[in-house]
């Protein structure tokens, strides 16, 4: 056997656990690719996978704090604290192998963990299947007709609403996080699929460092907590909760979780909450409606009241002030995770809700 054949079975068999850590990792996860087209498996594996979150989320969810942000903290510190003493002991040793491998192995076992406590429930059965309301292409007609609804919504709630001097609303975030728990209760006695244990919304310690990245709000597989950025504008705070908690409730994508939030608002007995929910339907609708028809669009616009318009553009403000390559690198990287998950259609496919909003809500069918 050649020298350097002898060195690396040696090296091998010095770091046989590490290396063996590393397989399973790899197996995990090419378990998960090879059975992911397999809906009876995936079912199954969706099911187990929201009884261990919800497991684990209960433990979670005493915390003031949110458990997925302290992870994530200690597992930077923990890759700098390995990339130092790996610099300095590569001075003295060779280390540099055994780290990559170990580091490969820890990276290994998120994507897996990812995937089988999140990435399954891209391809179990969806909400448009269990609920029976089919997300299918809408005529103009049907599109304007819900986009003018729910500009009436809009005004109606967001009359009752506080605001301030400038016109904006004046919602206490803390108050809108408290409430928050039980966010999909109301929306869960008409598909009781939802239902499910209540789990508190986590304040997201890091809430400018998401706005940087362009986003509202995260659920995390490991712990399944939902944590929320409390930086941005308030006025989809209610929605974004709702949106996060659907994701707890197994609905993945994030068009589907668009729609179970801005309905899970609509049923809300909380003002804020129904005119959160009313706010962001126009907004999804109305984007589709400029597409379809810019002067039906230009007619909605003009329907929306001093409050809500004051609303959306406070909204428009504040993330316009954080468009930057970092914000672009981010969604571009959020569109790549998506498509690993065969969602084809990446970021743009929040706007994709839309379609399921006119099959439930537009005015046409209920005249009808």
């Amino acid at each position: 056997m050649k020298t350097w054949a002898k060195r690396a079975w040696r090296w091998l068999a010095q770091n046989r656990a590490m290396c063996a850590l590393l397989a399973a990792g790899c197996a995990a996860g090419g378990l998960f690719l090879l059975l992911r087209q397999d809906r009876a498996a995936m079912d199954a594996a969706a099911s187990l996978a929201m009884a261990v979150r919800q497991a684990v989320s209960a433990l979670a969810d005493p915390l003031p704090f949110s458990l997925a942000e302290a992870l994530c903290t200690a597992l930077g510190v923990w890759l700098l604290g390995m990339a130092a003493a790996t610099v300095r002991a590569q001075l003295r040793r060779r280390v540099l192998a055994r780290r990559l491998v170990g580091l490969a192995a820890v990276a290994v076992w998120i994507w897996a963990g990812v995937s089988w406590l999140w990435g399954v429930h891209y391809y179990a059965a969806s909400f448009s299947e269990k609920s029976g309301l089919a997300a299918e292409p809408v005529t103009a007609e049907a599109l304007e007709a819900t986009t003018l609804w729910f500009a009436e919504g809009a005004n109606r709630t967001g009359r009752l609403v506080e605001r301030d001097g400038s016109g904006r609303l004046a919602a206490d975030s803390a108050a809108i996080m408290e409430a928050g728990a039980g966010s999909l209760a109301p929306l869960a006695e008409e598909y009781p699929f939802l239902d499910g244990p209540a789990r508190q919304p986590k304040p997201a310690a890091y809430s400018w460092f998401m706005s940087a990245a362009g986003f509202t709000g995260y659920i995390f597989p490991f712990t399944g907590e939902s944590t929320l950025n409390m930086h941005c504008p308030n006025v989809f705070l209610p929605v974004t909760i709702a949106h996060e908690q659907a994701h707890q409730r197994g609905v993945a994508p994030e068009q589907e979780a668009n729609f179970v939030g801005i309905a899970a608002c609509l049923a809300s007995a909380d003002e804020l909450w129904q005119y959160s929910g009313w706010l962001f339907g126009f907004l999804h609708l109305s984007n589709a409606l400029y597409t379809a028809d810019p002067t039906a669009w230009l007619e909605a616009w003009q329907r929306l009241e001093e409050g809500p318009a004051a609303d959306l553009l406070w909204n428009d403000e504040y993330w316009l002030a954080f468009e930057s390559p970092a914000s672009d690198l981010a969604e571009n990287t959020y569109t790549a995770f998506l498509e690993s998950y065969g969602q084809d259609l990446g970021m743009a496919s929040y706007g994709a809700c839309v379609d399921l909003l006119v099959a439930r809500y537009c005015p046409l069918w209920q005249e009808a």
